[in-house]
């Protein structure tokens, strides 16, 4: 018997008693017709010949053997074939801090559990007249307000913290950062009279909170404000780092580097996704350290003589405010303060422990004109030009405490944010008027950023060995250099997102995808109004400022419908009435004509009178001006 016969048999033989054993019923023996050598030695040549198609019949007696195994194998050994769980997946919502400067707040969502980090403001743009602060919506936390479970605080900043309260006054939820942030975050409260209720909770860098099926762990990082903190956001879906505002600072003030052996263990344990700020996206290198610029405050300090030194800085750059306090000491001088919210953290770091001054120290603005100008330096707010702030007062000669003269050092340690230069260039050039010695250029070194750098952005990415990158906190510019940083480092393109306000995005291992977007607007705060300003209001505030008032009164007989006074006209913003009579008097006779009209076609309703008024006004003024004043029709009925 040849060879390829007998283990055709053997196989055959072992099939058939494996079967028997399984107690498969064996089907019944059919005679088979014999094969002719013929057939036989055919299809091994053309095996030989191509060897394509002998791969090919190879592949589906596998595949056969394959399908007859599974074919006869019991219901048990079926069932253990369990199939693959899906991957859990955490949603991430975007209600603030994408594509502009500040309003930072950002939604975790896992199952029926959320939580916030950070709740911060922004300031108004030019065209917002009359808006004091901007904040976000919180349509979809309103709407959801069962499943949050708390908000964590990366850091005492007003663009991460400056919201807080008004989201407090609609949803009362535990609140969690470290003693600094708490202490600044009381008193917002207090100003809102809402820290009686508040459930505030003080953290500290290491510590692990468990809110619903999150635990939320705080790590060390370092800013231009004291107690800043990066979190690691961890569920069953993965682990989320979002890294705050921070740079790597080896010489800091306070002394405590950022906690870089954190950052790589959770890299080492598998990080889901990283949100990393972007503000320093475009800028090459390292950021330099806090500590590079009280050698150069101490040199300045040096040069300003006999001069009165007058520094602006950011009221809540705790380090900086330290460092001017002790340069000062050094020299003898005494340190005043001017602006509130300036007063307002010095109290609080002091009283934590965050500012070291010796008594005696600090003296009052009002005293500052009983010490010789050699002796005193006075602390400022107003670095970005705000209209209303200490230094701008001073400026435009409307300080009622400061008055600046030719002896005076103005020292400005800060960079304009993008968006204030024009501001915080009219404020130099007053001061410059008015006799002053002003410093503000970056070659004095009289400021470093809090913000990490390109270098430090990427070390962070290689560290943290994320497996899909979100870029956040900036503008559109920082948000895709921020992203082209990380293709360079190695992650995918398709593993990028770079969102706006309003996105929702769903992360699991198994990839990244958008969902509907989420209600993220902007509520503007006027006063004491929050949310009752919009669109239409600044449309027309915008209109009043460009092109003023025009306001049409007529008094009317109700019966007949004859004119018994009027028409008046009055404007405001648009011109000099004394010397455009012949215009106002044209519009008078215009607006006349317009309402005797209706009467005469037996028009009695009184909007469309007013309309009319309204639309011959318009049209003789942009005829005669180029221009077009809001138009306001008083109709009066007697």
């Amino acid at each position: 018997m040849p060879k390829n016969e007998k283990a055709d048999k053997s196989q055959k033989s072992a099939a058939k008693n494996k079967q028997t054993k399984r107690g498969v019923k064996q089907p019944q023996k059919t005679a088979k017709p014999p094969k002719s050598k013929t057939a036989k030695s055919e299809k091994s040549k053309t095996a030989k010949s191509n060897p394509k198609n002998a791969q090919q019949a190879e592949k589906r007696r596998t595949n056969q053997k394959r399908t007859n195994k599974k074919s006869f194998g019991s219901t048990n050994s079926r069932r253990k074939q369990s199939k693959k769980m899906p991957a859990k997946s955490v949603k991430i919502g975007f209600l603030g801090g994408l594509n502009e400067i500040g309003k930072n707040i950002t939604v975790y969502e896992f199952e029926n559990d959320i939580v916030i980090v950070d709740c911060g403001l922004a300031f108004p743009e030019a065209d917002m007249l009359g808006v004091d602060l901007v904040i976000p919506d919180f349509t979809y936390l309103e709407e959801n307000r069962e499943k949050i479970k708390g908000i964590v605080i990366t850091h005492g900043h007003e663009d991460h913290i400056g919201a807080l309260a008004y989201l407090l006054q609609k949803i009362n939820i535990p609140v969690y950062g470290t003693r600094l942030t708490m202490g600044l975050v009381e008193g917002k409260l207090e100003e809102h009279k809402l820290l009686d209720g508040a459930k505030l909770n003080v953290i500290k860098p290491g510590d692990t909170i468990k809110l619903g099926k999150f635990d939320i762990e705080a790590i060390h990082v370092n800013h231009s404000i004291p107690d800043s903190l990066a979190f690691a956001i961890k569920c069953e879906a993965g682990i989320i780092v979002q890294m705050g505002d921070f740079k790597i600072d080896s010489t800091p003030i306070d002394g405590g580097m950022i906690d870089i052996n954190r950052f790589a263990e959770l890299g080492g344990e598998g990080v889901l996704c990283m949100l990393s700020d972007s503000t320093n996206a475009e800028r090459k290198g390292y950021t330099e350290s806090e500590r590079a610029v009280g050698a150069s405050l101490r040199t300045l300090f040096e040069q300003a003589g006999k001069r009165r030194i007058i520094i602006a800085t950011f009221a809540s750059n705790v380090h900086r405010v330290q460092q001017i306090i002790d340069q000062a000491e050094s020299l003898g001088r005494k340190v005043a303060l001017s602006g509130r919210s300036l007063e307002n953290v010095v109290e609080i770091g002091s009283r934590l422990g965050y500012l070291n001054v010796k008594e005696g120290e600090l003296v009052s603005i009002d005293m500052i004109n009983k010490y010789p100008d050699d002796k005193m330096v006075i602390i400022t707010t107003g670095s970005q030009g705000e209209p209303m702030s200490a230094l701008s007062r001073m400026a435009f000669s409307g300080h009622r405490k400061v008055s600046i003269g030719p002896n005076d050092c103005i020292i400005i340690s800060a960079n304009p944010i993008p968006g204030n230069e024009k501001t915080v260039g009219n404020v130099i050039n007053e001061l410059m008027k008015l006799g002053a010695d002003v410093i503000y250029e970056k070659s004095y070194g009289v400021h470093v950023s809090g913000h990490a750098c390109q270098e430090e952005l990427k070390l962070m990415m290689g560290i943290i060995k994320p497996k899909f990158f979100i870029p956040v906190h900036g503008e559109q510019k920082h948000l895709r250099k921020h992203a082209q940083l990380a293709m360079n480092m190695g992650i995918p393109k398709s593993n990028i997102f770079i969102p706006d306000n309003g996105v929702c995005l769903e992360l699991s291992e198994n990839g990244i995808k958008q969902l509907e977007n989420i209600p993220a607007g902007q509520v503007f705060v006027d006063g004491s109004g929050v949310g009752d300003v919009g669109n239409v209001v600044l449309r027309d505030r915008k209109r009043l400022a460009e092109d003023g008032l025009i306001i049409v009164v007529a008094t009317m007989d109700s019966y007949s419908g004859e004119i018994m006074a009027g028409p008046d006209i009055m404007t405001r913003g648009f011109v000099y009435v004394r010397e455009s009579e012949e215009l106002i008097d044209e519009a008078r006779e215009i607006a006349r004509y317009a309402i005797e009209n209706c009467i005469y076609n037996n028009i009695r309703d009184w909007s469309t009178i007013k309309s009319k008024v309204r639309d011959e006004v318009s049209h003789l003024m942009y005829e005669k001006t180029k221009r077009s004043p809001m138009i306001l029709s008083i109709i009066m009925e007697v």
